[in-house]
C-alpha cells in the first residue's frame, strides 16, 4: 500500500550508497520483510542490535534504524533482513515501500547493547509488540546455527491477527521441537470483524504477562525477560516484572518509538530505537 501522495524523488545513484535492496516479502499491505545487503563485505552483529537503512531524497539521506531479523551467520549470503511497518504519511517507510529490488541504499551500523546474556539457560520470556520481536527471531536463529538453544517463551502481542509477523516461523519450531518454544501470540482487538477466526489469547501483551507467568510457573529463579517493542508497552511490562521480583538486570528492554515522542520515565533505555518512523 504506497502512499500515492508521497511523490519525493529518491536518488537512483549516490555516492552514500554502499548497499541495495535484494529482497522484499509483503506480510500485509502495511508490514513487509526486507532483506538489504552490502555491496562490499558484510559486517558483523550479533543477534538484537540494529542497523540503519536509507536512501537520498532532495541531497539529503533520509534513514531509520530497524532491528536485524537475520541469524549473523546468514548475512553474507542473505543480507540483513527487516521487518517494518508501513507508517502512512512517514519520513521514511513511504519511501522503501516504493523500492523496486536492486535499488541502491545506504546501510550503517550495527548497533545496540540488546543482546543475549552469555551462557544462561533459563528459560527466556520474550514479550513483544508489533515489529518488536525481529530481533528475537534473530537471536533464536543464531542459536539454531550454533546447536545450542535456549528455552523461549514468546509472546507477541498485535491489534490484528493477521499481522502476526513470523508467526509461520514460530509455530513451525514448536510443533517440530526443532526449537524449545512455547509460542503465545495475542490480539489486543477480539470484537474486531478481522479477528472472527482468532481463537487465540485476546488483550495488549503486557496484559497477558502476569497471567502467562502464573500459567507456565515462571519465576525470576528460573527465567530471564527480554522486552522489545512500543514504549508505553515495555513499560507496563517492565512493571509486572519487577513487582514479581524480578531485579533490574534480569529485565533487559530495547524501546523504539517516533522521534520526539519518547514516553516518560522511558531515561536508561537500550541504545535508541529500532523499528522507528515519524
Amino acid at each position: 500500500m504506497i502512499d500515492a501522495l508521497d511523490q519525493r524523488p529518491i536518488a537512483a545513484e549516490a555516492e552514500q550508497y554502499n548497499a541495495r535492496l535484494v529482497r522484499r516479502v509483503d506480510e500485509t499491505d502495511s508490514l513487509a520483510y526486507f532483506w538489504v545487503k552490502f555491496d562490499g563485505e558484510p559486517t558483523p552483529f550479533e543477534a538484537g542490535q540494529y542497523m540503519t537503512i536509507g536512501v537520498m531524497v532532495d541531497d539529503r539521506i533520509v534513514q531509520r534504524p530497524y532491528s536485524v531479523a537475520s541469524a549473523p551467520a546468514a548475512i553474507g549470503t542473505e543480507g540483513y533482513e527487516f521487518y517494518v511497518r508501513l507508517v502512512q504519511g512517514g519520513t521514511f517507510t513511504p519511501l522503501l515501500w516504493r523500492l523496486p529490488v536492486g535499488h541502491p541504499m545506504r546501510m550503517i551500523g550495527p548497533k545496540g547493547k540488546f543482546m543475549l546474556q552469555p551462557d544462561d539457560d533459563r528459560t527466556h520470556v520474550f514479550i513483544s509488540s508489533g515489529t518488536g520481536n525481529a530481533p528475537f527471531v534473530a537471536m533464536m536463529r543464531q542459536l539454531l546455527i550454533e546447536g545450542r538453544p535456549r528455552p523461549v517463551v514468546f509472546l507477541n502481542g498485535v491489534s490484528h491477527a493477521h499481522e502476526l509477523g513470523y508467526r509461520t516461523i514460530v509455530e513451525d519450531w514448536e510443533r517440530s521441537g526443532t526449537y524449545p518454544v512455547r509460542y503465545l501470540p495475542t490480539v489486543s482487538r477480539p470484537a474486531d470483524p478481522r479477528n472472527a477466526t482468532w481463537s487465540g489469547r485476546t488483550g495488549r501483551v503486557e496484559t497477558i504477562l502476569g497471567p502467562t507467568l502464573d500459567e507456565l510457573g515462571l519465576s525470576p529463579a528460573d527465567s530471564i525477560a527480554y522486552i522489545c517493542g512500543n514504549p508505553d508497552m515495555i513499560l507496563s511490562a517492565e512493571q509486572t516484572l519487577l513487582e514479581r521480583g524480578y531485579p533490574e538486570e534480569q529485565v533487559l528492554k530495547e524501546l523504539y518509538w517516533p522521534k520526539g515522542k519518547e514516553p516518560r520515565g522511558a531515561v536508561g533505555a537500550a541504545d535508541a530505537a529500532a523499528n522507528a518512523d515519524e
